[in-house]
């Protein structure tokens, strides 16, 4: 795939906690210079889903920011904002721009699912745009999601604010995600498509993808790094053979119910030694036994000598 100046291969990181919910400021700096040691990652996303950005206070996220800014100078560093009301979701984007953030993603208040006007969805995008001062990146949801995932006129609409560069492509469906792109690549060339759909990287490599940002980059950098490599160099067998392994990986992680996602990538982590606790803030609670082992399993095949 073609390099796109908004694009790239990000991993959306994980917030680690203590068992109190602190933040464990250690663990974040450990977990952030353990991925960034994968060659070929462009940058890290912060604050999103996989880093339980929505029960983050604005001075956690705005730490989380500049603790990674100081770890990565020279990687890109996007940081998500979902609060509700435009005014909260704009006030988060300056302080997260002011932390060190090169650009903003925009991720639907979790309302929407419940349906949203559009006027509203361009309304909030604007709004944010308007306080971060720079880039903003959009975030196409779950095709199951409801409200999270802009229809044609919608996404048409949103691809009109100026600010717009790039979109975290997560439809979680190969003809969504096809659909994403086709619309994007008429409307406005220059906005990057990046697949955000873990199980499905390989399918959206081969459509056509601008990067990625996934939380599998977290967990496995250096199999996310070989996937993207062997679709641009058309090597079919070994990207075929890399998706075989994260397949079972990301159906573990993504598995119902999606609001564990956090826990069982800590649980991973912690697993591997890269984070001290795999505790999630509440009201999240711990995987069961039963399944870690299931994620052990997944996570087996995955761990490549440069994942170690």
């Amino acid at each position: 795939m073609a390099a796109h100046p908004h694009g790239g291969l990000y991993a959306a990181t994980i917030c680690p906690m203590r068992e109190d919910g602190a933040l464990d400021l250690d663990s974040l700096e450990r977990h952030f210079e353990a991925v960034l040691a994968t060659g070929g990652l462009d940058g890290l996303l912060l604050n999103g889903h996989a880093g339980e950005g929505v029960f983050l206070s604005r001075d956690e996220a705005a730490t989380v920011v500049r603790r990674a800014r100081a770890i990565a100078p020279g990687r890109k560093v996007l940081a998500a904002v979902s609060a509700e009301a435009t005014a909260e979701a704009a006030t988060d984007a300056r302080a997260a721009r002011t932390a060190g953030a090169d650009a903003i993603m925009v991720f639907a208040p979790f309302s929407w699912a419940l349906g949203a006007d559009p006027r509203a969805i361009v309304a909030h995008h604007k709004g944010i745009a308007e306080a971060a001062e720079g880039p903003i990146y959009l975030f196409q949801g779950s095709v199951g999601s409801g409200g999270l995932h802009y229809g044609p006129d919608t996404l048409a609409a949103l691809l009109d604010i100026e600010a717009v560069v790039g979109i975290k492509e997560g439809s979680w469906e190969t003809r969504a995600y096809e659909d994403t792109l086709r619309l994007t690549r008429t409307l406005r060339p220059d906005v990057a498509v990046m697949a955000s759909g873990d199980e499905h990287l390989f399918a959206c490599y081969q459509f056509g993808s601008d990067g990625s940002a996934v939380s599998l980059a977290a967990v496995v950098p250096g199999l996310i790094v070989a996937l993207d490599a062997a679709v641009r160099a058309e090597d079919t067998d070994a990207a075929l053979a890399i998706h075989r392994k994260l397949y079972p990986l990301a159906k573990a992680i993504y598995a119902r119910p999606g609001h564990l996602a956090a826990a069982r990538l800590k649980n991973c982590l912690a697993r591997l030694g890269r984070i001290d606790s795999p505790a999630c803030r509440a009201p999240t609670p711990r995987i069961d036994p039963a399944e870690a082992d299931r994620l052990a399993a997944a996570l087996a095949p995955c761990l490549e000598p440069r994942d170690d």
